[in-house]
């Protein structure tokens, strides 16, 4: 691994981390475009998933706009419209990066 990207041993708790960015950790380009979505007031899969995750995020340091409310509810409605039965297993899919992410990015405080 390049000397520049984060290598994180999540399964036992440990990090070694040097210039971490958004993009180098698990699920940071979900994270990203669900920020961008938000700040533009648009409603996609990733807000709605960072929405979820907002509290946390907060906590680790990120400046988030405004979330949006029952994102949940709204995330799975969503995925349940286009996706019927397959709805659970894609929902549980975003669900594990963004925490994936979280737990990446605590490690890199």
């Amino acid at each position: 691994m390049h000397p520049s990207f984060a290598r994180v041993a999540l399964a036992r708790h440990e990090c070694h981390l040097t210039a971490v960015s958004l993009y180098s950790l698990p699920g940071g380009d979900l994270i990203a475009e669900g920020l961008a979505d938000l700040a533009a007031g648009r409603e996609s899969l990733p807000a709605l998933l960072v929405s979820i995750g907002a509290p946390r995020l907060r906590l680790l340091g990120y400046e988030l706009p405004a979330t949006i409310e029952h994102a949940e509810e709204r995330l799975y409605a969503r995925l349940a419209a286009e996706l019927g039965d397959g709805a659970h297993s894609r929902y549980n899919s975003l669900i594990r990066r963004l925490v994936s992410f979280q737990r990446a990015a605590a490690c890199a405080k």
